[in-house]
């Protein structure tokens, strides 16, 4: 029997192995950082024997609460994931299973390595609407990475999407996928008319640190960058940094960036109504995204979320508030579920990569209804 996290977003300590019935395992933290909460690693054993894991110190996370209801991924080939038997009590995450096979990946959420972010930017610039753009490095001097998808007329409206500010939230490059393959579909009638009247601007993965050193929430240094966007620095948070600047140069009619929630089973929207500049149009506009949405995807839903701002108490630090005063336009973060999605729940897969590549699509048809009135 053997545990390993020594890969690309691994993150376990093993504390005791000595019993299969009863291994001892902890979290890390983000490095420099109180953050903790994903997990990835490895198990391999005996084909026909069953083994149980005790994440120690589960109660001891970042959002405890997220666990319950909760079960962890898992996958034997790490293309197909599904759930397994998890429960909390008592301050520890106890997973069992059964391996059908030698080796299992078990973990928070079904992993997008950085290979795989390499892999779909080389896919995306071989398209010939597509410009691949290096913004700069991050602090461990890794690519900060901007696809450019239009032909750059000016008359046309600028779309902005981010995704993985917190590397844990594997969900969020994996709608970004689906959003782009989708996009760039010459078959797909709604994202030719898109492409029509908007020029994208897409950063897969805002976080290239964090993502494959298995964090959480932050990069290299420790810093939370969905809160960096009044006053970034080249010093804490280059990617933040270098994503303002570039916006600064296109300017923002749409934004939208992708996250995941811990706690919440559910797909919702964090709007930017607590704005300064939150008027009578970005109300309408807010509306009507939001409809729009939910017509396309039955996976999302405007009754559960969080609660808003009250006017004119936004925390300027977050990257779709900063981003809808900055330049008076539509903004939201998109929230998935680390669990299942409690509108559509699925025992065997819970919220998956799948759904969120199908999101991704969505997403896209709701932005067509309302690229008109964006200016």
């Amino acid at each position: 029997m053997r545990i390993s996290s020594n890969f690309d977003g691994g993150n376990i300590d093993v504390l005791n192995i000595d019993d299969k019935d009863n291994i001892q395992l902890a979290i890390r933290a983000d490095n420099d950082s109180q953050f903790l909460q994903w997990f990835n690693f490895r198990l391999t054993g005996n084909i026909g024997m069953q083994y149980t894991m005790h994440i120690n110190n589960a109660g001891e996370t970042s959002y405890p609460k997220g666990w319950e209801d909760y079960q962890a991924v898992a996958s034997y080939d790490r293309q197909h994931w599904f759930r397994i038997p998890t429960e909390y009590k008592d301050g520890k995450l106890t997973m069992s299973l059964e391996l059908e096979c030698q080796e299992i990946q078990i973990a928070y959420f079904a992993p997008y390595s950085y290979e795989r972010h390499l892999d779909l930017i080389s896919a995306m610039q071989v398209h010939p609407d597509v410009e691949l753009e290096h913004l700069g490095l991050t602090l461990d001097g890794r690519d900060m990475s901007l696809l450019k998808i239009g032909d750059g007329d000016a008359d046309k409206k600028t779309i902005w999407i981010t995704a993985r500010q917190h590397p844990g939230e594997t969900m969020a490059e994996w709608l970004v996928e689906g959003l782009l393959y989708a996009l760039l579909d010459g078959d797909n009638a709604n994202s030719k008319a898109l492409l029509d009247k908007a020029n994208f601007y897409v950063v897969p993965n805002m976080n290239p640190d964090g993502s494959a050193r298995g964090h959480l929430r932050t990069n290299a240094a420790g810093v939370n960058l969905n809160r960096e966007w009044l006053t970034p620095s080249l010093t804490q948070s280059p990617e933040v940094y270098y994503v303002v600047e570039k916006m600064k140069q296109t300017g923002v009619d749409l934004y939208f960036d992708v996250h995941g929630d811990e706690g919440l089973p559910y797909v919702f929207l964090a709007g930017c109504e607590g704005v300064e500049c939150f008027d009578e149009r970005l109300t309408q506009l807010q509306h009507d995204f939001v409809d729009a949405l939910k017509l396309v995807s039955a996976d999302f839903q405007a009754e559960h979320g969080y609660e808003k701002d009250e006017p004119g108490q936004a925390n300027l630090t977050i990257a779709s508030n900063w981003v809808a005063q900055t330049f008076n336009c539509l903004s939201n973060t998109l929230e998935m579920p680390f669990k299942d999605n409690a509108n559509q729940p699925d025992p065997i897969v819970g919220w998956s990569p799948e759904r969120s590549i199908y999101l991704g699509e969505a997403s896209l048809t709701a932005m067509l209804a309302v690229v008109d009135k964006l200016r």
